[in-house]
């Protein structure tokens, strides 16, 4: 095991060289096999842990740059500025306007296995940190709060009636917002489904077709994603 000082060093250089990294890294890096010892170090200069990929994954505080819902993506792996799924999810629902549907939350949270979200809104609903009501078909995730859940219907309300008749083309304003929230995704796009519900979750009323048409007007394709998480080294 490497000495104090050492160990930051090392740990510092690792994150700087690849920006996240797993347990086998660190057993590596720190000349150990004690996860104990491991995260004892990494309390030592500050870690976070990714929402994602069952908290596989570590960085440095100072790494990610956080989107406007607090998230921040490395290829596949999520880190969030509130911490864990659990407590990603409830503040996300909290100050969304308008409460956010399951898709809503998969869009915005990229995750790869729908029943992880799921099995966390169950729990979160059944141990009553959130509010869920059915609407129009759908589960709807509000505020456990009585009167900031029912702020957040009331606003859904009008949204889905604001859906009723929608313009072929939305405002430059939504234009740009669908641009940049689809080229976030670098070398592929995401498809406009998904667009839409990351902005629809954002506040924004646009719909699927509608980013069809703004894709179609600036010649863009949406591809499937093939980005990976990173390999892990094998242990030595």
């Amino acid at each position: 095991m490497l000495p104090p000082e050492a160990s930051r060093k090392a740990l510092r250089k690792i994150f700087r060289r690849k920006s996240i990294v797993d347990i086998d890294d660190l057993f590596q890096i720190l000349d150990t096999h004690s996860r104990m010892s491991v995260f004892r170090r990494l309390k030592d200069i500050g870690y976070m842990t990714s929402y994602t990929d069952a908290g596989r994954y570590y960085t440095l505080p100072e790494i990610p740059k956080f989107d406007p819902w607090g998230l921040w993506f490395h290829k596949c792996v999520g880190f969030s500025r509130a911490g864990t799924l659990r407590t990603t999810v409830v503040e996300m629902v909290q100050t969304s306007d308008a409460g956010m549907t399951p898709r809503e939350l998969l869009n915005v949270l990229r995750l790869r296995v729908a029943n992880t979200l799921h099995n966390t809104l169950h729990s979160l609903f059944e141990k009553q940190h959130l509010g869920r009501k059915r609407l129009e078909g759908l589960h709807l995730y509000t505020s456990a709060q009585p009167d900031r859940a029912g702020d957040q219907i009331e606003r859904r309300i009008e949204k889905i009636r604001s859906y009723s008749k929608p313009p072929e083309y939305p405002s430059t304003e939504a234009t740009i917002a669908v641009l940049v929230e689809a080229l976030q995704a670098g070398e592929a796009l995401f498809p406009p489904a998904a667009v839409s519900a990351r902005l629809v979750a954002q506040g924004m009323t646009i719909t699927a077709k509608q980013v069809e048409n703004i894709f179609s007007q600036y010649g863009l394709q949406a591809k499937k994603k093939t980005a990976e998480p990173p390999s892990a080294p094998s242990r030595r």
